[in-house]
């Protein structure tokens, strides 16, 4: 079976309770569309299981962008083209992620971690992919972690921007392809306005909102794209 999951933000137990109840097993799938850390408290233990877990797919979310940057420069020996790197602009990149971000939860687990899987985590986090298309329930899917910023039906996906890709909000009262369902989080369901179940997950023609809120008060979500079941965290 194939699956996805969106917006874990630490939520580390939310996390194991929807592997339970989906029974995830070796010959399933599961894609992961993007905020795995931040916000909440154990991000580096989701992170940990979902690197022991080969059939786990993880696509790239505006928060692990922001981590990654700025993992890799506070973990460089420090020299003096180390330091001048830590310039005041990325001073400002660092405040605004460890405070406004819910990074700091992510920077206290890494550096809890010995040297060798640090490097394992970053290395990691580097190959999280952008977007995936996949096939599943005799369904076309296209899954990325926000939306398709600036869209045009001739632009082709490797042209988008990484902004269009992580932080884009989609607009889910029109569909943009005849032939492909679009996947995403990013956009907590409950700020949908046109939702009228915040905190379940929302379908409208030719778009699947997965992220149901779980550090906002809501729960974490999850699908099963060959059958279309619904499954939330009860932790």
């Amino acid at each position: 079976m194939v699956y996805c999951m969106s917006d874990i933000h630490g939520e580390y137990a939310r996390y194991l309770d929807l592997l339970k109840q989906m029974a995830f097993g070796e010959e399933d799938t599961l894609y992961i569309l993007g905020d795995v850390v931040d916000r909440g408290p154990q991000p580096m233990q989701v992170l940990l299981d979902m690197m022991a877990r080969p059939n786990v797919i993880p696509l790239m979310g505006n928060h692990e962008y922001m981590a990654l940057h700025c993992l890799r420069l506070l973990s460089a020996e420090i020299t003096q083209e180390s330091l001048a790197a830590l310039d005041a602009a990325f001073l400002e990149v660092l405040q605004l992620w460890l405070t406004a971000d819910g990074g700091d939860s992510t920077a206290w687990g890494f550096r809890q971690l010995p040297p060798e899987q640090r490097e394992a985590v970053l290395d990691y986090l580097g190959e999280f992919s952008l977007y995936e298309e996949v096939s599943a329930g005799g369904q076309q899917y296209l899954l990325l972690h926000a939306g398709l910023g600036s869209f045009s039906p001739e632009r082709q996906l490797e042209d988008y921007t990484l902004p269009d890709l992580l932080e884009t909000r989609t607009d889910y009262s029109r569909p943009l392809f005849p032939d492909r369902i679009l996947v995403t989080g990013h956009t907590p369901t409950g700020a949908i306005p046109a939702n009228p179940w915040p905190f379940y997950i929302y379908r409208t023609p030719g778009h699947i909102a997965i992220d149901c809120g779980s550090v906002f008060g809501g729960r974490l979500a999850a699908i099963c794209l060959d059958t279309g079941e619904e499954f939330y965290s009860t932790r």
